[in-house]
C-alpha cells in the first residue's frame, strides 16, 4: 500500500493517458473537440515554469553557507558528479546509435531558426537575450537558468543587506512549489486530452517509439546499474570496494524503489555510506548535494527524450553540434530536476527551447520521463553511494576506500 501511495501521482498520470489514448483510438478524428482541455493545461504549465525556475535557483544559491563550501570535498565532488554525468550521458548516445529510435509517422518537422549566423552569434544567442522581457519567454530558457543563478550569487554575497531579498526569494520558492503541485493534480486530464488528440490524428504508430525508448533506457539503465555502478566501486577500491559497495546498497535500491524519491532515500544513503568506507566529512556533504545535483538517472533519460522528439519531427540525432549540444543540456538538466519538485519538466522545457521544438513535442517527453520514473529514481539516489566512494578515494592524501 506505501508503494502505491508513493506512486499514486504517476499511476493517475498514465491512467488519464491510457484513457486518453483508447478515446482518441476509438473516435479518431472527432477527437479533435477535447484538444483545448489539453492547451490549456500545457499553456498554464509554460507560464508557470519561468517563475518555478527562478525562485528555485535563485533561492538555492542565495542561502548557501559560504562557510560549509568545504573546499577540497566540493571541487573533487563536482568533478566527480560532472564526470559520471557525461558518461551516462554519453554510452546512453552509443546505446541510441546502436539501437536507433525510428518513427514511422513523422510530425511537422521542426525549422532551426537558430542555425544561422556564425557560431559566436549562434552561442550568443544560445546564452543571453538582448532585453530583460525575453527571459521570460520558456523559449529563451538557457539564458534564464543563467540569470537566476547570477542573481541567487549576487544575493548571497549582499549577506545582512541581501537578508530581506532573500527571505523573498525562500517565500516565492515555496509558494511557487505549491502553485505546480495544485497545476499537476490536473495532469491526467490535461494530458490524456493530449494524447486523445494525438492517437486520433496521428495514429497508434506513437506507441512503437514509446515502447522502443522504454526497451532502451530500462535495458541499457539496468546495464549501468550494475556494470557502471561495479565499475565505479572498483575505481574507488578495487574489488573490495565492489564487494562492501553493493553488500551495502541493497537498502538504499529498495528505499528508492519503495519510495519514489532521491530525497526520500537520503537517510538510508546516509546510513549506508560510512559501511562503505567514506568517511562522514565526505558522506555528509557528497549524499544530500548529490541528492540535488547527481542525477544519472536523469541524464540517461534526458538522452532517450531527446533521441524520441528528434526522431517524432524527422531530425537527425547524429551531428557533433547536436551531440555536443546534448550533453551540456543533460548536464544542466540533471542540476535542475533535482531542486524542483516535477523538475523533469522543467528539464524538458529547456529541450524544447534550445533545440526549438513546438509546444507539441511536451506531452511525449512528459510521458517518458514518467514511465522511466521507477529505475531512474535508483540510479540517481544509490549514484550518489558510489559517487562518495570515489570522492573519498580521488581526495588529496587519501588512501582507496577500505573499511
Amino acid at each position: 500500500m506505501e508503494v502505491l501511495k508513493n506512486y499514486r501521482d504517476i499511476f493517475l498520470l498514465l491512467g488519464g493517458i491510457i484513457a486518453g489514448s483508447i478515446a482518441g483510438a476509438l473516435l479518431g478524428p472527432k477527437v479533435e473537440v477535447i484538444k483545448p482541455i489539453g492547451d490549456i493545461f500545457l499553456n498554464l504549465l509554460f507560464t508557470t515554469v519561468i517563475p518555478l525556475v527562478f525562485f528555485a535557483i535563485a533561492s538555492a544559491i542565495a542561502h548557501i553557507d559560504a562557510s560549509h563550501r568545504l573546499g577540497r570535498v566540493l571541487g573533487v565532488m563536482s568533478l566527480v558528479f560532472l564526470s559520471t554525468l557525461l558518461i551516462a550521458a554519453f554510452l546512453t548516445i552509443v546505446a541510441v546509435w546502436i539501437f536507433p529510435i525510428h518513427q514511422k509517422v513523422v510530425l511537422t518537422p521542426v525549422t532551426d531558426h537558430a542555425s544561422a549566423g556564425t557560431f559566436g552569434e549562434q552561442l550568443t544567442r544560445l546564452l543571453t537575450v538582448s532585453e530583460f522581457y525575453e527571459l521570460l519567454s520558456r523559449k529563451n530558457m538557457l539564458p534564464f537558468i543563467i540569470f537566476s543563478v547570477l542573481t541567487g550569487m549576487a544575493a548571497m554575497r549582499a549577506g545582512e543587506r541581501g537578508a530581506s531579498f532573500r527571505r523573498f526569494l525562500h517565500s516565492g520558492n515555496e509558494v511557487m512549489k505549491d502553485l505546480l503541485a495544485l497545476l499537476m493534480k490536473a495532469a491526467p486530464l490535461g494530458l490524456g486530452a493530449y494524447f486523445a488528440y494525438q492517437v486520433g490524428t496521428v495514429g497508434p504508430q506513437l506507441f512503437g517509439t514509446y515502447a522502443h525508448s522504454l526497451a532502451i533506457y530500462y535495458g541499457f539503465g539496468a546495464i549501468y546499474f550494475l556494470a557502471g555502478f561495479s565499475f565505479y566501486a572498483f575505481v574507488a577500491g578495487g574489488f573490495r570496494g565492489v564487494k562492501i559497495f553493493w553488500k551495502n546498497n541493497i537498502v538504499p535500491t529498495l528505499t528508492a524503489v519503495g519510495t519514489g524519491s532521491s530525497i526520500a532515500t537520503i537517510p538510508a544513503n546516509l546510513e549506508a555510506v560510512p559501511k562503505m568506507g567514506v568517511p562522514a566529512s565526505v558522506g555528509n556533504v557528497v549524499v544530500p548535494l548529490g541528492a540535488t545535483l547527481h542525477k544519472d538517472g536523469s541524464s540517461i533519460s534526458s538522452i532517450i527524450k531527446m533521441a524520441v522528439v528528434f526522431a517524432m519531427y524527422g531530425k537527425g540525432f547524429d551531428s557533433v553540434n547536436v551531440i555536443v549540444m546534448a550533453l551540456g543540456i543533460t548536464v544542466i538538466v540533471s542540476i535542475v530536476e533535482g531542486g524542483i519538485p516535477n523538475g523533469g519538466y522543467i528539464g524538458e522545457l529547456l529541450v524544447m527551447s534550445v533545440y526549438n521544438f513546438p509546444p507539441e513535442a511536451l506531452p511525449p517527453l512528459m510521458v517518458i520521463g514518467t514511465l522511466v520514473d521507477p529505475l531512474a529514481t535508483i540510479l540517481n539516489a544509490t549514484g550518489d553511494n558510489v559517487a562518495a566512494m570515489l570522492v573519498t578515494r580521488f581526495l588529496p592524501k587519501r588512501a582507496a576506500v577500505s573499511v
